[in-house]
């Protein structure tokens, strides 16, 4: 649990500074790795998310 947090944590703190780039000096490359990132984020939640739930199943199963 706490190695998937810590890595969802550094791909937000990663991209503090792309989104300070983006949205107040308009910088287009690092709003593409703004999109970038995102999606990266979203599919790590994904994986969490489905990792949860297995291990959510798997406990009621045994019970």
């Amino acid at each position: 649990m706490n190695n998937n947090f810590s890595k969802l944590r550094d791909l937000v703190m990663s991209l503090e500074s792309d989104f300070e780039k983006f949205y107040d000096k308009g910088n287009a490359a690092a709003g593409t790795r703004v999109r970038k990132g995102m999606q990266d984020l979203k599919n790590m939640a994904q994986d969490i998310r489905k990792e949860v739930q297995d291990m959510k199943n798997s406990t009621a199963d045994q019970k």
